[in-house]
């Protein structure tokens, strides 16, 4: 089939250097943050990053709501499966409320498992003039994303972000594939922790929304400098470095100016069989803030530090799992089920649907519940974008729900440090 397994958590770094332990291949993203707002210092914004080409440009968005449509087809490849996504406008910064010129972006994946807005580099018109962010000296900084799917690198620059009626301003975005302070070379120690995914081809999409658990995407990033993290450029060289408040890639949502303490995800449900074409959905700012992200009685699994629950899965505590709508099917390690033969993540089992549950609890093991579900043989899909049933190996410490588990749920990711009607993120509710 082709298929590519999207696998977008990146493990969140709290003191030492931390990669995902799932390496598949294919597409990615992610990052790791905290809901710290302090701004240290401010960042410099004196050159502009080159990008692909001209384009035309529109004027910043007037939608209101706190919502925008998700859409799950086969993205820009054509061949993705279980990928959701949403349409994503940047600005210049200073924009809100006045004439600019802003872009929109397509097919940028909603990743629930990872923390701020990273675009492709080819995919940004060169006339968008966002503006780069550097340090104090006037060196560019550069990011350095490792993934269980492969690592992204590129500039950090500086947007207005336009998501529906709400907008997030002046937020430091990844550039994905573009060259912080014009040096042509990625660092060794980035390169090192996996392909470099910086096109369509590589990373599946053309963008990452990162909506996640945390508002930063490296808190010790602002403490320590983190190998293969951020560095400061010139056209020589690119050396790992701090980075201010001002300066770290963030998510989003939590620099609305209200819905801004987390998300809720509704999908319908998908038949077993599978659908070709695609499926809407929909994406809702905001926790209890308005009458369409009411709880609603659903139940509040508080997440650690690092953005993890447990599962308890054939008797076996697994103590760093974590919902995921970046993730496009189940991940878990079940040595009893065969695997597809020719695609190599995926199980394939002889008994198509296999019936199957576990138990997903807080991260202190309260409060818990019991979830079926079921793996089908993805040989038996054809050419389905979407798939109730997909699952594939994982780390035996973790137990991934991936997009098959908001399908038919509605999943509500609330962001730490913000208080909600359930109590104050992280923590996951459906």
């Amino acid at each position: 089939m082709g298929l590519a397994v999207c696998h977008f958590k990146k493990l969140r770094q709290t003191g030492l250097v931390v990669i995902a332990s799932l390496v598949l291949v294919a597409c990615g993203s992610g990052g790791g943050g905290s809901n710290s707002n302090s701004n240290s210092s401010s960042s410099s914004s004196a050159a502009f990053s080159q990008r692909s080409g001209p384009g035309t440009l529109i004027t910043p968005p007037t939608t209101t709501g706190n919502s925008v449509p998700i859409v799950i087809d086969g993205g820009p490849s054509a061949n993705a499966i279980n990928t959701p996504y949403v349409s994503v406008t940047v600005c210049p910064p200073g924009t809100s409320g006045v004439t600019a010129a802003c872009q929109t972006i397509d097919h940028v994946s909603l990743d629930t498992g990872s923390y701020g807005l990273r675009l492709l580099n080819s995919q940004l018109y060169s006339n968008l003039n966002l503006p780069v962010v550097a340090n104090g000296g006037g060196q560019a900084i550069g990011e350095c994303t490792p993934f269980g799917a492969g690592t992204t690198w590129g500039s950090v620059l500086r947007a207005d972000i336009y998501l529906g009626g709400e907008v997030a301003t002046s937020v430091p975005i990844q550039d994905i594939g573009d060259m912080p302070g014009g040096n042509g070379t990625v660092p060794a120690d980035c390169s090192n922790t996996g392909t470099i995914a910086d096109d369509q081809t590589s990373l599946g999409t053309n963008g990452i929304l990162g909506v996640g658990l945390f508002v930063n995407d490296c808190d010790t990033c602002l403490t320590a400098i983190i190998p293969a993290t951020y560095y400061t450029c010139t056209s020589q060289s690119c050396v790992n470095s701090l980075v201010t408040q001002s300066q770290v890639v963030k998510n989003p949502v939590a620099l609305f100016s209200q819905d801004n303490n987390g998300t809720l995800i509704t999908l319908p449900a998908a038949p077993t069989a599978g659908l070709t074409g695609s499926a809407p959905g929909t994406l809702i700012f905001g926790i209890g803030t308005q009458l369409n992200n009411a709880l609603n009685g659903a139940t509040v699994y508080p997440a650690d530090a690092n953005g993890n629950m447990q599962t308890t899965f054939n008797s076996v505590v697994m103590s760093g799992s974590f919902i995921d709508s970046g993730s496009n099917g189940l991940f878990f390690d079940d040595a009893s089920m065969n695997m597809c033969p020719d695609v190599t993540w995926a199980y394939c089992p002889a008994v198509s649907p296999t019936v199957l549950s576990a138990t997903m609890a807080g991260w202190s093991g309260a409060p818990s519940a019991v979830v079926n579900f079921s793996i089908v043989n993805l040989d038996n899909l054809a050419n389905s974008v979407v798939a109730a049933n997909v699952g594939g190996t994982g780390s035996p410490s973790q137990f991934d729900w991936g997009l098959p588990f908001f399908f038919g749920r509605p999943v509500f990711t609330a962001i730490s440090g913000k208080g909600t009607p359930g109590g104050v993120g992280p923590y996951w509710a459906f």
